[in-house]
């Protein structure tokens, strides 16, 4: 029996991720794929007066939330049954690990337009370089570029 392959998608709450997290759930709708939607936290790693209030913040919750609300807005009705996943981690380290055993991982990527435009983010270079398996990157336009 073989198993239906695994889509993993990075979530941030970003346009860019809403997008790959749609582009996933069609993928995982014509490959008969299961799909695992993941968003990942970190506490703040620098402190000063504009973080202070940030002591007393569930990033966990924050993070559900933010999941919760890009699967709302991808609205497909594939991700109704999708694992969410969150978890406390990197995020670039933790798409990698979670890469092993996926037929594929979906990431979205900010738009910049111009030269700029040519450039990845962080994430979408580390994951790209360091996947298990092979890595899609899904580019939000962006609405100021002419």
């Amino acid at each position: 029996m073989t198993t239906p392959p695994r889509i993993v998608v990075g979530v941030d709450g970003s346009p860019a991720s809403v997008d790959a997290l749609r582009w996933a759930a069609e993928q995982t709708e014509l490959t008969g794929g299961t799909l695992e939607a993941i968003t990942s936290w970190e506490y703040p790693t620098q402190y000063g007066s504009q973080l202070m209030y940030a002591e007393n913040v569930n990033w966990a919750d924050l993070a559900q939330t933010t999941l919760a609300t890009a699967i709302t807005d991808a609205g497909s009705s594939t991700l109704t049954s999708c694992t969410q996943t969150v978890t406390q981690g990197q995020p670039a380290h933790v798409l990698v690990d979670a890469s092993a055993g996926a037929e594929l991982l979906v990431v979205g990527s900010r738009g910049h337009g111009g030269f700029a435009g040519l450039l990845l983010g962080s994430v979408s270079e580390y994951v790209i370089a360091h996947a298990a398996c092979p890595v899609v990157v899904i580019r939000h336009p962006d609405p100021t570029a002419a």
